[in-house]
């Protein structure tokens, strides 16, 4: 018998959702039922029934601004807010029923499936299987300049609404589906310009990415389908990472794929697909060698290499690093980036403190330009995340009745973390550390400005020194790295940080690492920015998929919990448990 129940996501909203047990009375597996745009979880439920599926329970929620779930219709936060949902409804499904997300397959249709994709993407969950119908990667606007125009309207007025031009007839060719979508009341035509607009962005990100997928995906393409492109499609299927793939062109369909009348093909397909892979154990590879063979290994390799001195992109690059040097005599933020480098501790405390300056008006226009990159917004909602972090893991260590000891072995000038005590909360100790003494002196300063001189200790030390983790008193119960192992491509190098915390914290304990397994900006960077590590003008930064990033925590012995991450999917904050 169906229920309804509410789940609490990260943010505190209580979203609603429609829980149907198995069938035939078992309790460890599920379907996850994700829907299109404008329908409600009611609408997905009748596949509990046509599937089959006897064994196994099924889910289906409502998004938040749809059906029976709060926030105005059609619209959410951001596409990140409703990408975290994602995480927090499987999270949800596994601390109330028990069901471990090896033990779960997601079914996701049209804008369901670019949420589950980028989850997919940004998460790495360990589910056992996926299945995506018609994901909407590119909707068909036919107003020609659309996006770009909506674009430019979102960008003066704000946020505002647009209706779905899409007909009941052009969605199915099921007469009783027609019916039902027009005499719904819980469906929204509406949608926010805010979500569609980050519907694309999030869709590009993820098909030119698709590679750090590896989770067993089956691909359902509706044939003859008004709504959707189908080049990205199979864009995202052809770059698939998945050692398992399938992908089915279902001739005459149109966009609800899983609500046409001659669905029952490709039901057959999902019934053995599921079947097959939950006959088999959870196929999830080894990503602890991307360092030597791998797609990001490839991308930093060719970014390694010189540009002909006189090729149009080489002479492209080369005006571009003589305008950042032009910019750097009247910009603080680039004068500073030019001195430590790009990626040292002081441009990132700069970049935190947000606060364009310059010696002119064209130096500090300049600097909020620079500022305001899409990279240094993620660096600051990573800060902001870290500050969830440590207070997630304060509270799980003290409900443990564990003192509060914390080690970052990275700190740079450390205001991240200090920003993230609060006086009424302090740790029992923090130790900062940093390899830089600049870092280390300037760390200092700011801990006395503060008066934490009691609570805080800085000290110059190797992150990478296995020797330093050994004999801390107290030892400690938090450790945080946050920003080094971005900058260091060896998975080698970053397992001596990551095993010194084994050692190191007491089993129980709980550790935060960030993550990047995402830029848009690689080739800027790498072309024009000085790095702090040799200053040379070639910083590459070869990129970690999040599986890879968790698997090498798990190889130290620590356990994922949580995750938060940026609207951009560029940076990730996760919280691990000592096993």
């Amino acid at each position: 018998m169906e229920q309804h129940n509410t789940f609490t996501t990260q943010d505190g909203t209580e979203l609603f959702y429609r829980y149907r047990p198995a069938k035939n009375g078992s309790s460890g597996k599920a379907v996850v039922l994700f829907h299109r745009g404008h329908e409600p979880s009611g609408r997905m439920m009748f596949l509990a029934d046509e599937l089959g599926l006897d064994d196994f329970a099924f889910f289906a929620w409502d998004a938040r601004g749809h059906g029976q779930s709060p926030g105005e219709r059609g619209d959410s936060p951001g596409i990140g807010t409703s990408v975290a949902d994602v995480d927090d409804f499987i999270r949800h499904i596994g601390t109330q029923y028990g069901i471990a997300p090896e033990n779960i397959c997601i079914i996701a249709q049209s804008v369901g499936a670019v949420l589950v994709s980028a989850w997919l993407h940004d998460y790495a969950p360990k589910i056992r299987c996926a299945v995506l119908a018609s994901p909407a990667f590119k909707v068909k606007l036919y107003v020609p300049l659309a996006r770009s125009g909506l674009k430019l309207m979102h960008k003066w007025r704000g946020n505002f609404f647009v209706n779905s031009y899409v007909k009941s007839h052009y969605l199915t060719h099921n007469k009783a589906r027609q019916q039902s979508y027009d005499s719904d009341p819980l469906i929204a035509r509406a949608i926010s310009v805010r979500i569609l607009l980050g519907l694309y962005e999030a869709s590009e990100r993820v098909v030119a990415d698709a590679q750090a997928v590896t989770t067993p995906v089956q691909l359902l393409i509706s044939g003859s389908d008004w709504v959707v492109h189908h080049k990205p499609q199979h864009d995202f299927y052809n770059r698939l990472g998945s050692h398992i793939k399938e992908r089915h062109i279902l001739k005459g369909f149109y966009h609800d794929t899983l609500g046409e009348k001659n669905r029952e093909t490709a039901f057959k397909e999902i019934r053995r697909f599921i079947r097959e892979r939950f006959d088999a154990p959870p196929d999830i590879p080894d990503r602890t060698r991307d360092h030597l063979y791998s797609e990001s290994r490839r991308e930093a390799d060719e970014l390694s290499t010189p540009l002909p001195a006189l090729s149009l992109r080489g002479l492209y690059w080369r005006a571009y690093r003589a305008m950042l040097d032009l910019g750097a005599r009247w910009s603080e933020g680039l004068k500073i980036g030019k001195a430590t480098g790009y990626d040292s501790g002081s441009t990132l405390d700069y970049v935190y403190r947000n606060s364009p300056q310059g010696s002119n008006i064209i130096g500090i226009t300049a600097d909020k330009h620079y500022l305001n990159a899409v990279g240094w917004r993620g660096i600051r909602q990573r800060k902001t995340n870290i500050g969830k972090a440590v207070q997630t893991a304060f509270a799980i260590l003290r409900g443990a009745g564990k003192p509060v000891h914390v080690l970052d072995i990275a700190s740079g000038h450390g205001r991240y973390v200090l920003d993230a005590l609060s006086a009424d909360a302090l740790p029992d100790s923090v130790r900062l550390r940093d390899y830089s003494l600049l870092n280390v002196e300037a760390g200092r300063r700011l801990i006395a400005e503060r008066g934490l001189q009691d609570t805080v200790s800085f000290d110059q030390l190797d992150a990478f020194d296995r020797a330093n983790y050994q004999n801390l008193t107290p030892r400690p119960t938090l450790g945080i790295v946050s920003g080094l192992h971005e900058l260091f491509p060896d998975n080698d190098l970053v397992m001596r940080s990551l095993r010194g915390f084994g050692d190191a914290l007491e089993d129980g304990g709980c550790l935060i690492y960030t993550g990047q397994p995402w830029h848009p900006q690689l080739e800027m960077i790498a072309r024009a920015l000085t790095s702090h590590k040799d200053g040379s003008p070639n910083w590459v930064m070869r990129r970690r998929s999040q599986q890879e990033t968790d698997q090498l925590v798990e190889a130290a012995g620590f356990e994922k919990i949580r995750q938060w991450t940026d609207d951009d999917g560029i940076f990730t904050v996760s919280l691990a448990v000592k096993k």
